[in-house]
C-alpha cells in the first residue's frame, strides 16, 4: 500500500530504542527524512547504523526534550536541515511506582514531565511551523493506563493528560490541517525495556502474568506499535484526527 510518506520530514523524540527505535524504522521504509533524539549518544550511533543502511536522510541529536532548550536545540537542528517539519511524534516516557504516601511531589512533577510536558512542549515548537507550511501530522505515544485503571498511578495520570492533550489539541488544529491522533499501546516486550528486565528477574511470575493479562498469549512487539503509527501519519488516515488508537491485543478492559 502507498502510504504517500516519502520524503515527509518526520521528527521522533526518544527514537533510539524500543517503540521509538520501531517507529523510526518503520517511517524509514517508506522513504521518509528523520530526525531522532535520545539522552544516550551510544544508542543514537546505533539505531543510526542501522537506518542508514535503508538510504533515507537521517539527523540525529542527544538532546533531553525534558529540558526546555533540549528541546528547542532538536527542533532548530531538524530545521536547520531540513527547512520544514510534517510529522511529529512523542514517544520520550517512563514512571516513578510507588503508594501514595511514598511519592514524593517531586516523583510526581518528573513523571509528569517526562511524560506530559515533554509532549506539550514539542507540540508548542512544532505547530506554528506546521501552521506556516499548511499542515502537519502529531502523534503521541500514550498508553492503555492512560485510558483505565492500570499500571503506576504517576504513570496512569500523566499519559491520561497525554490522551486528553491529544484530543482538545485535534479540535483546536484541524482548522489548520493539523491533525492529531494518540496511541495506546499495552504491555510492549523489547530487549532493555522493563518487560524484558521483569521477563529475565521472575520468569515464573511474568509467565502467569501473560496466562491471566493478555488474551493473545505474548507480549507486543514495538513494530506492531510502529505500524499503526506510521499508518496515522499517512494519506490514509486523512479523517482520523482526536483518536486514541489502542494496540494492546485486547488487554485492557475498555470498551471505548
Amino acid at each position: 500500500m502507498e502510504l504517500g510518506l516519502r520524503g515527509k520530514v518526520v521528527m521522533v523524540t526518544g527514537g533510539s530504542r524500543g517503540i521509538g527505535k520501531a517507529i523510526a524504522m518503520g517511517f524509514a521504509e517508506e522513504g521518509c527524512r528523520l530526525s531522532l533524539c535520545g539522552r544516550t549518544q551510544a544508542t543514537l550511533e546505533e539505531v543510526a547504523d542501522v537506518i542508514t543502511l535503508s538510504g533515507v536522510e537521517l539527523l540525529t541529536v542527544s538532546a533531553d526534550v525534558t529540558d526546555p532548550h533540549g528541546a528547542e536545540r532538536f527542533v532548530q537542528a531538524t530545521l536547520d536541515r531540513y527547512e520544514r517539519i510534517d510529522v511529529l511524534v512523542n514517544n520520550v516516557g517512563g514512571s516513578r511506582r510507588g503508594e501514595l504516601e511514598a511519592l514524593s511531589e517531586q516523583d510526581w512533577r518528573d513523571t509528569y514531565d517526562l511524560n506530559f510536558f515533554s509532549t506539550l512542549r514539542m507540540v508548542r515548537l512544532a505547530v506554528p511551523i506546521m501552521k506556516r507550511q499548511g499542515g502537519g501530522r502529531i502523534i503521541n505515544i500514550a498508553s492503555i493506563w492512560g485510558r483505565e485503571a492500570g499500571g503506576a498511578m504517576t504513570y496512569n495520570a500523566s499519559k491520561a493528560a497525554v490522551i486528553s492533550l491529544s484530543k482538545s489539541l485535534a479540535r483546536e488544529l484541524a482548522p489548520h490541517n493539523i491533525l492529531v491522533n494518540s496511541v495506546a499501546p499495552g504491555s510492549t516486550l523489547f530487549p532493555g525495556g522493563s518487560w524484558d528486565r521483569r521477563q529475565r528477574e521472575n520468569p515464573i511470575q511474568i509467565a502467569q502474568f501473560i496466562k491471566d493479562e493478555l488474551p493473545l498469549g505474548r507480549f507486543g512487539r514495538p513494530e506492531e506499535v510502529a505500524a499503526v503509527v506510521v499508518f496515522l501519519a499517512s494519506e490514509k488516515a486523512s479523517l482520523m484526527t482526536g483518536a486514541c488508537v489502542t494496540v494492546d491485543g485486547c488487554q485492557s478492559r475498555s470498551l471505548i
